[in-house]
C-alpha cells in the first residue's frame, strides 16, 4: 500500500486498509466476513424502496447518501444477510467513510480497495461491487 493512497483516505478507512494488510490469505476473507456482521441496520423511516440500487453488485445492494451537512455525510446501506461479501464491502465503506466530510470522501482513490489485498480471493465481478458503491457515493456528493 502506498503512503500517498492512505494519505488520501480518512483515517478510519486507512485503519481498515491497514487491518487487511496485517492478515494473509484466507484470513482476509475471514476479516471481510467479520465486517459483514457489523453492517448497521437501516434507521427507522428509511426503507429500501427509497434507496438507490447498485446493480453492479452481484447481490442486491441499496444505498442512501445524506449530504445535507456536507461536513458530516451520512451513509446507509442495505444488503441481505445471505450476501456476506457485499455486506462486508458495504460495512467497510460505512465504517471508513460515514460521518466524514464530502471533501474527504471525494478524495478517496477510486481503487482504494486494491490496498485491501483481497483480489486473490475475490472475483473481479465482486470487486466491481465495492468500486460501484464508492462511485455512486461520490456521484451523489458531486451533484
Amino acid at each position: 500500500m502506498s503512503e500517498d493512497s492512505t494519505n488520501a483516505m480518512p483515517e478510519s478507512l486507512a485503519e481498515i486498509v491497514d487491518d487487511f494488510a496485517a492478515v494473509d490469505g484466507q484470513n482476509k476473507l475471514t476479516l471481510l466476513l467479520e465486517f459483514s456482521q457489523e453492517l448497521p441496520p437501516l434507521p427507522a423511516g428509511l426503507a429500501e424502496a427509497a434507496m438507490e440500487p447498485v446493480p453492479e453488485c452481484q447481490s442486491p445492494l441499496f444505498l442512501s447518501v445524506d449530504a445535507t451537512d456536507r461536513s458530516s455525510v451520512r451513509l446507509y446501506f442495505s444488503a441481505p444477510a445471505e450476501a456476506p461479501t457485499t455486506r462486508g464491502f458495504a460495512a467497510i465503506l460505512h465504517q471508513g467513510l460515514d460521518g466524514h466530510s464530502a471533501e474527504d470522501i471525494l478524495a478517496v482513490p477510486e481503487d482504494f480497495y486494491a490496498d485491501l489485498g483481497i483480489s486473490q480471493a475475490i472475483s473481479p465481478l465482486r470487486l466491481r461491487g465495492i468500486s460501484a458503491m464508492l462511485a455512486r457515493i461520490k456521484k451523489h456528493l458531486r451533484t
